[in-house]
């Protein structure tokens, strides 16, 4: 048993960044590889029954996917009836790269070149798809798992889960799908001019960061306000940035901020404090393609961000690059 535990142990970063991608709950994530050792625990504790399996990786990557398969059609249930927009619990890490300090492994979303999404971009996008397309969409295209494993994931055929897979790749490359396609240069040029504008107040100059089609949503689990739709367009987005961050917004002198990756992406992680007095932690996450943010993504359910490192005293607003 201990040495079935010493593999498991080192796949288990891998096996958290396969069931965040499926279910875009670090909780939910971290429970699925937990009864994925469970049931290896079970399976495999016998020696001769270890022997027999040649691909430990591969064998834990199946039965973590079918947990999560099932975690997935429950979910949809749950996130119907979830107060206002749902986004992804994020994982954030320090600029520089390398593993994330909660234990996750380094983001592999800038493997899904195929579907040309990365971050929360595609995680969001995930949320349009069935279980069994999602499933099928994460395990090939951005894990690079065969379809024959994965059509043993789903209990179908390796033709079955190739069509499936299209089906989800044509859904999160469809044209009203926010693009992210910069690298992290484009990124951080795109969001230091989307910091200034912000901070020069004038909408004008806002609207030449912002796509024309651009989309924010935000998710406080209806702990604080938010709107209950995505905000659509580049002058909608732009005026609701100004008032929230603007030099007369609602958190204007009260913000600490610091750049961050989320998700494999650059993002900011922010605090500031509600009119009612109570902290309030952010973590907002975006998507760029063509010099342009096509889309913002906030995430404010205190719930979902309680594993934040908190801010220091020198992390200030505007951020410092």
């Amino acid at each position: 048993m201990r040495d079935l535990a010493t593999e498991f142990e080192a796949e288990r970063g891998r096996l958290l960044a396969v069931a965040h991608r499926m279910l875009g709950s670090r909780a939910e994530a971290e429970d699925a590889v937990q009864e994925t050792w469970l049931r290896c625990a079970a399976a495999l504790a016998d020696p001769s029954a270890r022997a027999e399996i040649r691909e430990l990786s591969a064998w834990l990557t199946t039965t973590c996917a079918r947990i999560c398969l099932d975690v997935l059609r429950s979910a949809r249930v749950r996130r119907e009836a979830y107060p206002g927009q749902w986004l992804p619990e994020p994982v954030v890490s320090p600029l520089g790269g390398g593993p994330s300090s909660d234990g996750y492994a380094p983001d592999p979303a800038d493997r899904a070149v195929r579907t040309e999404q990365v971050g929360a971009a595609l995680l969001v996008v995930l949320e349009r798809l069935a279980p069994e397309q999602r499933v099928a969409l994460v395990l090939h295209d951005v894990f690079a798992v065969p379809f024959a494993r994965v059509a043993e994931v789903l209990g179908t055929t390796e033709v079955s889960a190739r069509q499936l897979a299209s089906r989800a790749r044509r859904a999160v490359t469809a044209p009203d799908v926010p693009r992210h396609t910069a690298g992290l240069a484009e990124q951080r040029r795109v969001l230091q001019a989307f910091v200034v504008a912000t901070e020069s107040g004038e909408l004008d100059q806002l609207l030449r960061v912002l796509a024309p089609d651009v989309v924010f949503v935000g998710d406080s689990g209806g702990h604080f306000p938010a709107a209950r739709r995505p905000v659509l367009g580049a002058d909608a987005v732009g005026r609701l940035t100004l008032g929230l961050f603007g030099r007369t917004g609602r958190y204007a002198q009260r913000v600490r901020s610091r750049p961050v990756l989320v998700d494999g992406v650059l993002g900011l992680q922010m605090e500031t404090t509600h009119s009612d007095g109570r902290p309030i932690r952010l973590v907002t996450a975006f998507a760029v393609h063509e010099g342009r943010i096509t889309a913002i993504y906030n995430q404010l359910n205190p719930e979902k961000l309680a594993a934040l490192v908190p801010l220091g005293d020198d992390d200030t607003w505007p951020p410092r690059w």
